[in-house]
């Protein structure tokens, strides 16, 4: 996939990650959405290689959605518990 395809992407997954995760994680708008979602997509990337259960390939594979937006709860869940109760 190409830099443009990967902050498509990321976009997306953290709008559908925060959408799933509602709360105030980080402020930031659409480019902490979108880092978040890329950062999301990237460790859910590796997590899924390394448990040898997918791949990030393809711009249009449901398996690359699914990794990426997985990673991307993942990473607003550690964001939720470091902030802790008083940043929120």
């Amino acid at each position: 996939m190409g830099v443009i395809s990967w902050i498509i992407l990321g976009l997306l997954a953290g709008a559908i990650a925060r959408a799933i995760i509602p709360g105030e994680t980080e402020p930031g708008g659409c480019i902490g959405t979108t880092a978040v979602g890329i950062l999301g997509a990237l460790i859910g990337g590796f997590i899924a290689t390394a448990l040898d259960i997918g791949r990030i390939e393809d711009f249009f594979d449901l398996g690359t959605w699914l990794i990426a937006i997985g990673g991307s709860v993942l990473l607003l869940l550690i964001i939720n518990a470091i902030a802790g109760p008083g940043r929120r």
